[in-house]
C-alpha cells in the first residue's frame, strides 16, 4: 500500500482538527511538513504528530519553505480564505498536488488563475468540500438520479451557524473571519450548501450556473452581541466601536443553464441553531433536510396537502429510503470513520483525495467546481453593491461543461 506524504499548511481550528482527527487516523498518510504563520500552532501539531507517529516533522512559518521538503506527494491547505488560491497556485506550479479547504474568493481573477494554472500544469487539485459527502445530501441525490422527485426545478441550502463569538473575538483568537465581517458584505461561505446541490444538478457536467443575484439585510447581530458581552467581561475598544459591513442574512439566487434555480442563505450573526437546510424540489416530490422528510406524489396521501392537518407523521421518513438509495460508503461506515469529524463527512472527503492521488484518477471535486463555487462570493458582493442586480457567472470550463462526464463523490 502506497503511503502519501503530506505537507499541511495552516493550523488554526480547521487545520488542527482535520490533522488530529482525520489525517493521523489514516495509516497510509504521513505528515512530513507543517506550516502556520503562527509558529506555536505549527509546533503544537508537530508535537502531536511525534506522539502519534514517532517522528517530528519540520516546522515552518513560510509555506514556500514548507513545500521544499523532499518527498512531498501533496499539500493540504487550511489557511485563511484570502490565501487559499495563492498557495494552491504556487504548489501546482511546483507540480505538487493540492487539496484545498473551502471558502469564498475575493476576485474573479483569482478564480481564473486557479483554472489557468491547473490547465497549464495538469497538477491534481481537489476542493475538499466535506458536505458533498453528507449522508442526507447523498441520499437525496441518489433518489433524484433515480427519478423519484421527477424533474428537478429548485434546490435550496444554507450556511446557518451562530458564529458571533468566533467572529467578534477573532483578533484575540487569531481568526480571519473578523476582518472579513468588518470589511465585506457578501455570501462569504457558499460552498457547504452549494457543493452538494451543484453535484445533484450536474453543475459543470451538463449544466452550469449562469447568474448570481444577492441581497443582504442590515448588520445588527454582532453589534448587539458585543453590547451584551460588555456586561460580563472586558471588551477591547476596537471591538466596541466596530461597524461591521457584513449583513446578518444574505440571500442569493442562482440561475442555471438547465432552467433550475438555487437559493442560498448565509445566516451566521444572529442567535440560531445549526442548519444546512438542504432542500430538493421536483415535479413528483421533494426532500427536506430540516425534518429529514421525503414527500412523493402518489405515495403519500392527499391529506398532507391540507394546511390544517399536520405532516408530523412524515418527519424523518427519509430513513425508510436508505436501504434502497443510500450509497454504500454510508451503509458501511465504521464507528472510527464516524469519529473523524462532522460525523464521517471529513473522512470521506479526505479519503477520496488520498485515493485519487494513489490511483492517479480524476478528482471528484475539481478545479472547475472550486472556481465556480468560490466565484459566488465575488459575484454576490457585486450584486449587493448594485442593489441586487444579477451578475453573470463566467464559464470556467470554456464550453466543456456541455460534454464533461459526471464524477460521483461516492466513488471511493
Amino acid at each position: 500500500m502506497k503511503t502519501i506524504n503530506l505537507a499541511v499548511i495552516g493550523l488554526g481550528n480547521r487545520g488542527r482538527d482535520v490533522t488530529k482527527g482525520t489525517l493521523l487516523k489514516m495509516d497510509d498518510v504521513n505528515i512530513v511538513s507543517v506550516c502556520d504563520s503562527y509558529e506555536d500552532r505549527a509546533q503544537e501539531i508537530a508535537k502531536e504528530i511525534a506522539e502519534k507517529r514517532g517522528e517530528t516533522p519540520p516546522v515552518f512559518t513560510d509555506y514556500k519553505k514548507a513545500l521544499e521538503v523532499k518527498g512531498i506527494d501533496a499539500v493540504v491547505i487550511f489557511t485563511s480564505w484570502e490565501s487559499h488560491t495563492e498557495i494552491a497556485v504556487y504548489a501546482m506550479q511546483k507540480g505538487i498536488p493540492v487539496g484545498s479547504e473551502v471558502g469564498g474568493e475575493y476576485a474573479m481573477d483569482n478564480c481564473r488563475r486557479l483554472v489557468s494554472v491547473y490547465e497549464q500544469t495538469k497538477t491534481p487539485y481537489m476542493f475538499l468540500e466535506n458536505c458533498c459527502y453528507g449522508k442526507d445530501e447523498l441520499l437525496a441525490t441518489a433518489m433524484a438520479r433515480r427519478g423519484l422527485f421527477g424533474q428537478i426545478v429548485h434546490c435550496a441550502g444554507a450556511y446557518a451557524h451562530d458564529l458571533r463569538s468566533e467572529v467578534a473575538w477573532g483578533i484575540e483568537n487569531r481568526h480571519y473571519r473578523y476582518r472579513n465581517y468588518l470589511h465585506r458584505c457578501c455570501e462569504n461561505y457558499p460552498t457547504h450548501e452549494l457543493g452538494p446541490i451543484a453535484k445533484l444538478l450536474d453543475i459543470n457536467r451538463g449544466n452550469r450556473i449562469v447568474s448570481v443575484t444577492s441581497v443582504a439585510s442590515k448588520a445588527a447581530g454582532l453589534h448587539d452581541y458585543i453590547q451584551e458581552q460588555k456586561k460580563s467581561k472586558t471588551v477591547p475598544d476596537y471591538m466596541q466601536n466596530a461597524e461591521f459591513a457584513q449583513g446578518d442574512i444574505v440571500t442569493t439566487i442562482l440561475k442555471c443553464a438547465g432552467g433550475e434555480t438555487i437559493t442560498l442563505k448565509l445566516d451566521t450573526t444572529l442567535p440560531r441553531f445549526y442548519s444546512r437546510d438542504f432542500t430538493v424540489r421536483g415535479t413528483k416530490g421533494m426532500y427536506e433536510q430540516a425534518t429529514n422528510t421525503v414527500f412523493l406524489e402518489g405515495v403519500h396521501p392527499e391529506k398532507y396537502f391540507d394546511p390544517v392537518r399536520s405532516y408530523q407523521e412524515l418527519i424523518n421518513n427519509a430513513t425508510e429510503y436508505e436501504k434502497d438509495y443510500l450509497p454504500e460508503l454510508w451503509k458501511k461506515i465504521t464507528p472510527e470513520e464516524m469519529s473523524t469529524g462532522h460525523g464521517g463527512m471529513d473522512y470521506f472527503a479526505y479519503r477520496a483525495f488520498i485515493e485519487a492521488l494513489k490511483t492517479k484518477s480524476d478528482m471528484p471535486i475539481d478545479v472547475y467546481d472550486a472556481a465556480s463555487w468560490m466565484a459566488v462570493s465575488v459575484l454576490s458582493e457585486q450584486s449587493i453593491l448594485q442593489g441586487g442586480m444579477p451578475q453573470a457567472m463566467p464559464d470556467f470550463t470554456s464550453g466543456n461543461w456541455q460534454t464533461r462526464k459526471r464524477k460521483d463523490v461516492t466513488e471511493l
